[in-house]
């Protein structure tokens, strides 16, 4: 970009006006920051990917002013994409301990870990990167050791909140730290991001010990096996459901990857106090009464190859949900996903279990970590910014949000609702919405990381939707003339057995196709061989069976 020296530019690379993969950048003069690093999930029109992270071509031409990586907590959707962006650009990572724990298991799995510089930060650290000023405040999430960020420039002061909410009892007794927003915001605070997850909703988000008292009250009905189901990265959640098992004396097993891991990493910091004989291996749960048992899974978004997907299917190899059993899904399934949750439920249900799910307002089983009308409208009164730049939302969070700041005073041409990729560029204390750079999305296939684009997505679809024709020929390389075949073989496409006709009928199209190209000698091209029976071959089965399969023309010279 070319800026200003004296320039303060903010850039949104991923998380404005979408759900997930969260990245900004914060840039004055020849200093560079970067604020989380996160992944989501793709949908169904996105065959075979199996993660989306941002589109960093602009942090790489920049390489050389990138000062630090700040992470604002440790959930997927803001660390999840660090391990592959790495691995095309090394920089410092600056995070609290709970957050550089689940990053550090992320880097081991790439083997990442032992060239990675790893910075441990508090809500008392203070950084200097150039110009610019880091320090940080104390904030509520559905995960402990969150933290807001403060960038101190000579342009003026900008806040980014991260996820939050104003919990006034949590859980850990990590209370939010109202004097310290305040004390930033009566000096002065230029821009303000502030996350915008729940600004459609009104009043204010309920206390996670509401869930504590919820979920007890359930382990004291249950009769038999309780199987509950959380976000892993949860931990407030976890800790309670190790509560309710101590209270109701049950022993604890652990099923899906990500939660041993995180229950490990939280254990082993110190962030899950857990008694010393409750957990057990999910092998030994058969040697215990089944009202002496707790079992915490992961799977509540319904992921097809998660722990409660797999026992709701009778389909695990140490655990079944038994008739009497009790299944709890702790927690709310994001948009998209409640096909699969509902298809789980009806499983469980045949299984004869007691299932609690629903709506968090209905179950009290769940909570939102994400602050709602009420108090992202006081994270604006304490911080009373001249710039508002909504972030973490969709277009239509986005603008309640707006319309929440001016609600409490904040200047309707002085807020941006803008895109990712868009550049917000402050001079003289004046801000600027006119340029963009280039940003999307990168996708994760495998080990590929972004080798996989829109023609590869195409056929994928075209794979998924009428399959693929492979026509097989041998040409002799002198004259021309078939030698064998031409061979058909469908997949996804019709029965062979069933469609001899209609593929005899491929044959012959394609005999005559070469014939015809043998009475024009001047044409030897092998590729316009392939191009003229795709063709010819595409139209007669578009004609007579309305699909369009792949057509992939083998010819072997001999």
């Amino acid at each position: 970009m070319n800026t200003n020296e004296s320039t303060l530019s903010i850039v949104a690379l991923g998380g404005v006006n979408e759900i997930g993969k969260n990245m900004y950048v914060l840039r004055y003069a020849d200093d560079i920051i970067v604020i989380d690093c996160g992944s989501k999930f793709p949908d169904e029109s996105l065959l075979g990917i199996d993660l989306i992270i941002p589109d960093i071509s602009y942090l790489l031409e920049n390489r050389d002013k990138i000062r630090a990586l700040i992470v604002t907590h440790g959930h997927e959707d803001h660390i999840g994409g660090i391990p592959y962006i790495l691995k095309q650009l090394n920089m410092p990572i600056y995070g609290t301990r709970l957050t550089l724990g689940l990053i550090e298991v992320k880097l081991q799995e790439h083997n990442l870990l032992g060239i990675t510089d790893l910075f441990t930060i508090n809500a008392e650290s203070t950084l200097e990167f150039g110009n610019i000023e880091v320090s940080f405040f104390r904030t509520n999430h559905s995960i402990p050791d969150c933290v807001g960020v403060v960038f101190s420039t000579p342009e003026g002061t900008v806040v980014h909140t991260g996820d939050f909410k104003f919990d006034l009892t949590p859980v850990n007794d990590e209370y939010p730290d109202l004097h310290r927003m305040a004390d930033i915001g009566s000096n002065g605070v230029l821009a303000l991001l502030s996350e915008s997850t729940n600004a459609e909703r009104p009043g204010f988000t309920p206390s996670e010990q509401l869930v504590g008292e919820n979920i007890e009250e359930a382990f004291i009905r249950a009769k038999k096996k309780i199987f509950i189901s959380t976000f892993a990265s949860n931990v407030h959640r976890l800790q309670q459901v190790i509560d309710a098992a101590r209270k109701t004396n049950r022993k604890l097993a652990l099923l899906g990857r990500s939660m041993v891991n995180v229950v490990s990493i939280a254990h082993e910091l110190g962030y899950l106090k857990i008694p010393d004989t409750m957990l057990i291996e999910p092998s030994d749960v058969k040697a215990y009464e089944p009202h002496r048992i707790v079992v915490l899974c992961t799977g509540s978004q319904g992921e097809p190859m998660a722990a409660l997907s797999r026992l709701a299917s009778s389909d695990h190899r140490q655990l079944e949900v038994l008739a009497g059993d009790t299944v709890i899904l702790a927690s709310t399934p994001i948009p998209g996903n409640e096909r699969n949750v509902a298809r789980i439920v009806d499983n469980l249900f045949q299984l004869k279990a007691k299932v609690i799910y629903g709506s968090a307002s209905i179950t009290g089983m769940h909570v939102s970590g994400h602050a709602s009308q009420e108090e992202l409208k006081l994270m604006l009164s304490l911080m009373k910014p001249k710039y508002f730049i909504p972030i973490h939302g969709e277009f239509r969070m986005l603008h309640q949000h707006r319309l929440l700041a001016e609600s409490v005073g904040v200047d309707q041409n002085n807020i941006f609702i803008v895109n990712n990729g868009d550049v917000v560029d402050i001079t003289n204390q004046e801000a600027i919405q006119r340029r963009r750079i280039t940003t999307g999305n990168t996708l994760v296939d495998g080990l590929g990381i972004g080798d996989v684009g829109t023609i590869v997505l195409r056929d994928r679809k075209l794979l998924s939707e009428d399959g693929i024709l492979i026509v097989v020929v041998t040409l002799s390389k002198m004259e021309g003339n078939i030698l064998s075949g031409p061979d058909v073989i469908s997949r996804g496409f019709v029965y062979v057995r069933e469609s001899e006709a209609l593929l005899n009928e491929v044959r012959q199209i394609t005999v005559q196709t070469i014939h015809k190209l043998h009475e024009k000698k001047n044409i030897t091209q092998w590729d316009f061989f392939k191009q003229m029976i795709k063709e010819s071959v595409g139209n007669y089965l578009f004609t007579h069976t309305k699909r369009r399969p792949i057509i992939l023309p083998i010819i072997i010279q001999v």
